[in-house]
């Protein structure tokens, strides 16, 4: 993390991409901690410094408040970054050595130009300019911009002994003029003066600082000024300025516009430029190649300068890049003799010391590349700069692509911001919109325009200049026909950089026909493909591919496991523009898919699992542009089960309403039932079973039982599991949903059973998602017996094979299992921490199931705190959900019974027996003893005789331990509280005497004690 105070304050990451630190005095604080860095300040004066007078109410916990925010701010742009603010008594700490005016004073001392430039450059401003009226920074800026002067002069000095006098007099004068009465500084303006040939203005200068000393100060010049003043009127030869031909002389063009979201690529060829004797950039047309060659080149310091030559108006494949270079360089044709211009150049060149900028060399890559070499065989002072489309393909080039800019990650506004694509388009559309703004109105539909043009830094540019008229939501609505918007009137740019087609019409202009069918023909693929699916679709090979990527009009990709090839969506519109043959290429490109589909399917529920999920993932998008061009039921079909693996309800049921053979629609029919099930449709049992009975298969009767059983429906469940199973996998899963109705049920032994064996058999698989579900439910076992320890270990097991697998839904899942295990530990902050982070996570993945899970732990760690406002919150929002289910939704009686709970801590033991008593019949409604069990409990804390709760106690105690299912430590909290109180009206003796008659109660017969 880096700070800037030389100017307004600001933080950049490593990386020189800004962080927003939100508000005033947050922003405050920072300066402070950095006016001070590496000291602790104490609290007391931090809050002095950000309040004065008008101290807050509990000022101590605001400032704690400002120190958070601080701190996420920091850590949201760089992990580990909130550990810079560190807490010491008796205050707070900054610790960092990434300051630039620590940097600039690290320079500050040395003598040469290129130091001191380099110094002076980290300059923005005055130092704290923002905080320029805070007491606590003035001793600091004082102290810098007394430096920053000094580093002026030394400059100054440095740059006359080089012969640039012309430059140095223009610049000191502003200086002198605010600055009057400096001497050190009015002596290198008098030299500058003098040297440049303007001795009688010299003397003007030195006649007003004798003049202003006197009035001002009663003072005479100092014995230095008044000595150069002396050999000024004796025009002393020491004074001389150097010769003209040691004066460097660049031809670089003036800076028109800040480069914005460059800064990490400037830092990193700042330092390769200089090693190197040929650097090319290469990338897309539009990218900023030239523009980034400029700025590299400007900060380059070559005792014969630094050259920028513009091939682009040479015609395609033209010979005559020598004359543009000498042309450049300012040398001319001698008469009387006849020599070809690259012997001309090389001999020109042969003694010089010096980096030429070649622009634009891909139309003209044999000629440039020929020169070049030569060149750099034989100038051994010559570095060479080149921009390029494809590489030159010399030895020794060090090729760096340009990258495009990064975009926007999120909508929200701080994402927008850290984005270098929108803050670009921000500014370039400021500059013809005044008023224009990025903020919460502006930044989604910025944040889509940023995405659809692919941080295309020229793409962007032409769309800011639209904005004025259409408004930056009129620009996204219109992107679809973008060739006809994306232009522009401004005359000072080329031809071929005026519209997005010229861009993108320059590089098709230089492939062969053969080139541009496989170019055009890609651009049928959404998110790129393999190197196998465009051989397949495209007829291309690794040749043509290979030359595309040299073009920069493909992209490669190894992120992954394979290699793949994208096109920036601008050239995939393009060339989809070109393509005669759309409709039999997409019907080869849905044709591939399909087959691939097919091909996953089954390796999807096998050892094979993690490697086809990771590669259906890559194809996301072509499979729904397959799916969107004629793939229809029968690809539909195929990535049912990848579809469940990755949570995408919504997307199957669609898909799986397509057309399609009689077999096909009675196959999707089956599965669309289940899909439909767990987004909530109503369970009608007839419809149900019909569906299964017009396509008999195994698998899809399991999926459909197991969803009708996370409605709570649990006989129809029951009935609905298939008993002969098709294969292994088959009946693996059916175990795995046996052992959840066991759970249900409080069946141990069935439980044990069939998790075991459904663990084992997809072990044998090695299914990583099968083995996932059995673990949730042997946990559950693990559980439900009182080891919470093995519980916790096997779920721990199951988050690593979740996340190894990025099953997301069911990492929340584990992480709400673990949660829950730690309330029923007593652990309830790790509850909440847990709790939170499934819950996020199933907000994200839009899993209301996962929601569910994860609030209910959320709720019960708050409600066992006595932060009963959160508490009801999340159990009130999940009792409405689970009541309105047709039949009571599993979880629904403990949430009833933490719901009695809190009401009975809030003062109503009415309504908290009310919601025992509907816990209880909602468990037995489901056959769930261990709920009835708990309901039981709750209701011994609510009733007001002391003696029904003390006979409710004894059956609850008598049927846990029937089951076999100890009351956690969590649990024992409840009846612990509930017996002393009981214990206390009755004495101990009737109490024992009345719990050993409640233990030979049913769970039945002593809710029935309730009505008596």
């Amino acid at each position: 993390m880096r700070f800037g105070v030389l100017g307004p304050l600001a933080v950049t990451t490593d990386a020189g991409e800004p962080v927003v630190v939100p508000g005033a005095k947050v922003r405050v604080l920072l300066a402070d901690l950095l006016a001070n860095r590496n000291q602790v300040v104490s609290a007391d004066r931090l809050i002095d410094d950000l309040w004065a007078e008008d101290v807050p109410a509990n000022p101590l916990g605001a400032l704690q408040v400002r120190v958070s925010q601080l701190r996420k701010a920091l850590n949201d742009a760089e992990p580990g970054a909130r550990d810079l603010v560190e807490s010491r008594s008796p205050g707070y700490v900054l610790r960092t050595a990434e300051v630039d005016a620590d940097h600039f004073t690290a320079l500050a001392g040395a003598s040469d130009v290129e130091t001191l430039t380099s110094a002076l450059k980290l300059w923005r401003g005055d130092a704290y300019a923002d905080m320029a009226d805070e007491e606590f920074v003035r001793a600091e800026a004082t102290r810098l911009t007394e430096q920053r002067l000094t580093v002026r002069e030394r400059l100054a000095d440095a740059r006359l002994a080089r012969g640039e006098h012309d430059l140095v007099a223009a610049e000191l004068a502003e200086l002198v003029a605010r600055h009057p009465l400096r001497e050190s500084l009015r002596a290198l303006h008098l030299r500058a003066l003098y040297a440049a040939g303007r001795q009688t203005e010299a003397l003007d200068s030195y006649a007003d600082l004798r003049e202003r000393l006197a009035d001002e100060l009663g003072l005479d010049p100092g014995p230095e000024v008044a000595a150069l003043h002396r050999k000024i009127l004796e025009q002393d030869s020491a004074l001389s300025p150097p010769p003209k031909a040691a004066i460097i002389r660049n031809s670089l063009p003036a800076r028109l516009d800040e480069l914005v979201g460059r800064a990490e690529a400037l830092a990193e060829l700042r330092t390769l430029v200089p090693g190197q004797r040929l650097v090319t950039l290469i990338g897309p047309g539009g990218v900023g190649k030239t523009r980034l060659a400029t700025e590299v080149a400007r900060e380059q310091t070559f005792p014969d300068g630094v050259h920028l030559v513009e091939l682009a108006p040479l015609p395609a494949g033209d010979p005559g890049i020598a004359e543009r270079v000498l042309a450049t360089l300012g040398v001319h044709e001698a008469t009387g003799a006849s020599v070809a211009p690259d012997d001309r150049l090389t001999v020109a060149l042969r003694d010089r010391q010096l980096l030429i900028v070649l622009d634009n060399c891909e139309h003209v890559i044999e000629p440039a590349a020929a020169l070049v070499a030569r060149v750099l065989r034989e100038a051994t002072g010559v570095t060479v700069l080149a921009t390029s489309r494809e590489p030159l393909g010399l030895t020794g080039e060090v090729l760096w692509e340009v990258p495009l800019l990064a975009v926007p990650d999120g909508g929200d506004l701080d994402a927008v911001r850290r984005s270098a694509a929108a803050r670009l388009f921000t500014a370039r559309a400021a500059a013809h919109q005044r008023n224009f703004r990025l903020d919460e109105r502006t930044a989604p539909a910025v944040a889509q325009l940023c995405r659809r043009l692919d941080g295309l830094p020229l793409a962007l540019e032409l769309a800011a200049t639209r904005v004025r008229s259409l408004g930056v939501t009129g620009v996204v609505d219109r992107l679809d026909d973008r060739f006809r918007l994306l232009s522009t009137a401004q005359r000072d740019r080329p031809d071929r950089q005026r519209t997005l087609t010229a861009v993108i019409g320059w590089s098709w202009e230089l492939l062969d026909a053969a080139d541009q069918q496989v170019l055009a023909r890609l651009a049928v693929f959404a998110d790129g493909c393999t190197t196998e699916a465009a051989e397949e679709v495209c007829g291309a090979d690794l040749d043509a591919l290979a030359r595309l990527v040299d073009r920069s009009l493909v992209v490669p990709d190894d992120s992954g496991a394979e290699p793949r090839y994208r096109l920036l969506e601008s050239i995939a519109a393009f060339g989809l523009e070109r393509l005669p043959d759309l409709k039999a290429v997409r019907a080869q490109h849905t044709a591939y898919y399909t087959a691939l589909a097919e091909q996953a399917d089954p390796h999807l529920r096998g050892a094979d699992q993690q490697q086809w999920l990771a590669r259906l993932d890559a194809e996301t998008a072509n499979l729904r542009a397959a799916l969107a061009h004629g793939g229809g039921l029968r690809l539909a079909n195929a990535l049912t089960w990848y579809w469940i693996l990755r949570g995408r309800l919504t997307e199957a049921r669609r898909a799986l309403a397509h057309d399609g053979s009689a077999a096909e629609q009675a196959q999707a029919a089956a599965w669309r039932v289940g899909f439909a099930l767990l987004q909530g449709a109503p369970v009608v049992a007839e419809e149900i079973r019909a569906a299964l009975a017009a396509h008999p298969g195994d698998r899809a009767a399991w999926f459909v039982a197991n969803a009708v059983l996370d409605r709570g429906e649990v006989t129809l469940a029951a009935e609905l599991l298939p008993t002969v199973f098709e294969d292994r996998w088959t009946e693996a899963a059916v175990l795995s949903t046996r052992a959840k109705l066991a759970h249900v049920r409080g069946d141990l032994a069935e439980l044990e059973r069939t998790g075991t064996r459904s663990g084992a058999l997809f072990a044998e698989l090695g299914d990583r998602w099968g083995q996932l579900q059995a673990n949730d439910w042997l946990g559950g076992l693990l559980e439900m017996r009182g080891d919470h320890e093995g519980a916790a270990a096997l779920h721990e097991q199951g988050l690593g094979w979740a996340e190894e697998l990025a099953l997301w839904p069911d990492v929340g899942g584990k992480l709400s299992w673990l949660a829950w295990l730690a309330v029923q530990n007593r652990d309830y902050a790790r509850a909440r921490e847990l709790g939170e982070r499934a819950y996020r996570l199933a907000a994200e993945q839009d899993a209301p199931a996962a929601m569910v899970f994860a609030g209910m732990s959320l709720g019960m760690a708050a409600r066992r705190t006595g932060d009963l406002a959160p508490a009801l919150h999340h159990l009130g929002a999940i009792a409405e959900r689970g009541r309105a289910e047709a039949q009571p939704a599993l979880y629904l009686p403990m949430i009833l019974v933490e719901l009695g709970y809190a009401a009975e801590q809030s003062g109503d033991p009415a309504a908290g027996l009310a919601l025992h008593l509907e816990a209880f019949a909602a468990a037995r409604t489901m056959d769930a003893p261990r709920d009835a069990v708990m309901a039981l409990e709750g209701m011994a804390s609510a009733v007001a005789a002391p003696e029904v709760a003390a006979r409710l106690l004894g059956a609850a105690a008598a049927t846990r331990a029937a089951l076999e299912a100890p009351a956690a430590p969590a649990e024992r909290d409840e009846t612990d509280r509930v017996t002393a109180r009981v214990v206390t009206a009755l004495g101990q003796e009737r109490f024992s005497a009345l719990l050993a008659e409640g233990s030979r109660l049913g769970p039945d017969d002593a809710r029935a004690l309730i009505a008596a």
